[in-house]
């Protein structure tokens, strides 16, 4: 069962633009104990990505097979493509001790809290919709139309915000980061995570 791992699962969602993925690197760069989990996904590469780094990139059958082989613990269809998060992968990480942030799509979120009950979901807002159309132009990597796109399904998506354990709102980004980092913190030092990590300092103490 994935809920004894000694290791801890974060799952960070948010719409386009709202700086989830900037947020979880600083993450990673201040707490070595946080690592990444790299999902699959049928888009294409975008600027300096590459290939098993920021995701997997395979094609659509390459997709479908790890989909009918079960391989996945969730995917879902995002802005038209397909991304998925590999089971295994989290679940050797959890394993050995490690805290693993994932970020995944609202979709993705949910369905992981239904598998993982441990899991621990963090949605990130921007701070306004001006704000938000204003970093979706700025970082000029989509179209126009793909823009607007991502505007009418971030609409969708924040409907959900109640559904996640926590809530950020990156409007000052040294603040959200300080945010980040004290759930991750607070986590670590929560009951069944403590006893999952440090089994063998509560069996001492005689108190599993």
């Amino acid at each position: 069962m994935m809920d004894n791992f000694p290791g801890n699962l974060f799952v960070v969602a948010a719409p386009s633009g709202a700086g989830k993925s900037s947020l979880v690197k600083a993450l990673m760069e201040l707490d070595a104990q946080v690592r990444p989990s790299v999902s699959h996904t049928t888009r294409a590469p975008r600027g300096q990505e590459k290939h098993g780094r920021e995701y997997f990139f395979v094609s659509a059958p390459e997709f479908d097979q790890m989909v009918a082989s079960d391989a996945f613990l969730e995917w879902a269809h995002v802005h038209g493509q397909r991304y998925g998060t590999s089971r295994k992968a989290i679940e050797d990480r959890i394993a050995q001790g490690a805290d693993v942030v994932l970020e995944i799509d609202f979709q993705g979120a949910i369905q992981i809290k239904k598998i993982f009950a441990n899991a621990v979901l963090i949605f990130i807002l921007p701070p306004s919709w001006e704000e938000l159309k204003s970093r979706l132009h700025n970082r000029a990597e989509d179209a126009p139309e793909v823009i607007e796109l991502r505007l009418q399904n971030a609409a969708d998506e924040m409907v959900y915000v109640k559904e996640f354990d926590y809530v950020i709102i990156n409007e000052l980004f040294e603040r959200a980061l300080f945010d980040l980092k004290a759930i991750v913190h607070a986590q670590r030092l929560k009951y069944l995570a403590q006893r999952r990590a440090r089994a063998d300092i509560f069996q001492a103490l005689n108190l599993i």
